[in-house]
């Protein structure tokens, strides 16, 4: 085990040196376009007629790619990845190859999926957008946040050591519920909750037009606002010290200031928050409909249904992209909000 896990760390650092890529420890699947929400900040919900989904035949065809890039976990994302029928046949495939499995998820049918949640996958992360009436309502589902609950309860029954962790994304409609959030996850008893601004400027979760200005601000804070953000985390960060101290709020103090900061800078009071991301040398996105994205807020780099994912990868203008991306100057990468930092040492999942 110590000469393979030698190995794909030579390989991990091989990848970050020449962009070409040699191991993928993460890989992003969305099996199921849909999405069972109907959230304010998203619009993946808007294209639900028109389904796609990933099929047996797409996770067979990844399976030799995967396994010569080492790939050691597998997120299914979405939509909600549990509106596809074969979501554990997929879930099975992948386990057999000792692939780690994170779901993240709406948290609306985790309950009757229970028992074959705590079989085939190893964590869940939902999403949490306040205490239940702000959840629901940012949601446009009535009894969402129950739903969750409910789901939340039924998989602790089924394994009780089961991790279950939450996401919340801050945003002009419920940042002023911020330290509300924190005892909803309480309620919920996720094992840690985490926090990262809204995403208003790309072409991410299938915005195929981009925001105006007026659909932005029904989102982004308000100029004004700002002050008050500013007291909300400093109410977080002085009362909640014992949290951050013991992970239940994941982030840093001195990141969940960010929030903050990535804000300020759509009004230029100060520059976007500096990050460190090599997602794109480190992992990949494949859609619903076979799409390959670098990551999920760059441009598609080709399709599984069309050429293996090895192709793809290092295909002569996959590599051009790689070795041309400054993380501090691209426009993408400077307005991102989901970024992705992992060493060539790094572990790879919870823990």
């Amino acid at each position: 085990m110590f000469t393979q896990s030698l190995y794909h760390t030579y390989q991990r650092y091989r990848s970050l040196q020449t962009s070409r890529i040699s191991a993928l420890p993460i890989v992003i699947l969305m099996p199921h376009s849909a999405c069972n929400c109907r959230c304010v900040m998203c619009d993946i919900w808007k294209d639900n007629k028109n389904l796609k989904q990933l099929e047996e035949s797409d996770i067979m065809g990844l399976l030799e790619a995967l396994e010569n890039y080492g790939t050691q976990q597998v997120v299914m994302s979405g939509g909600e990845a549990l509106l596809n029928p074969n979501f554990f046949r997929f879930c099975e495939i992948l386990q057999k190859r000792e692939i780690r499995i994170t779901l993240l998820s709406t948290g609306l049918t985790l309950a009757r999926e229970a028992k074959r949640l705590v079989k085939f996958v190893n964590d869940i992360i939902v999403s949490l957008d306040g205490p239940a009436a702000l959840h629901d309502a940012i949601r446009n589902i009535p009894g969402a946040f129950n739903k969750m609950k409910e789901g939340i309860e039924a998989v602790r029954a089924a394994d009780p050591s089961f991790e279950i962790t939450g996401r919340s994304v801050i945003h002009r409609l419920n940042y002023l519920h911020w330290l509300e959030i924190v005892e909803a996850a309480k309620e919920l008893c996720l094992d840690k909750i985490s926090f990262l601004p809204a995403d208003v400027s790309s072409h991410a979760f299938n915005r195929q037009v981009l925001w105006n200005d007026n659909r932005q601000h029904e989102i982004l804070p308000d100029q004004s606002e700002l002050p008050v953000l500013y007291e909300v985390i400093e109410r977080l960060v002085d009362e909640y010290k014992g949290e951050f101290e013991s992970g239940f709020i994941a982030e840093s103090p001195e990141k969940i200031w960010r929030v903050y900061s990535y804000y300020a800078a759509f009004y230029g009071l100060n520059l976007f928050p500096f990050k460190k991301c090599n997602a794109p040398w480190v992992s990949t996105v494949i859609e619903a409909d076979g799409t390959v994205r670098p990551c999920f807020f760059h441009e598609a780099i080709g399709n599984i249904r069309e050429n293996s994912l090895e192709d793809i990868l290092n295909s002569k203008d996959a590599i051009a992209f790689r070795k041309s991306l400054d993380i501090d100057s691209n426009p993408t990468c400077m307005k991102c909000v989901c970024y992705l930092n992992l060493p060539a040492r790094a572990k790879v999942g919870p823990g």
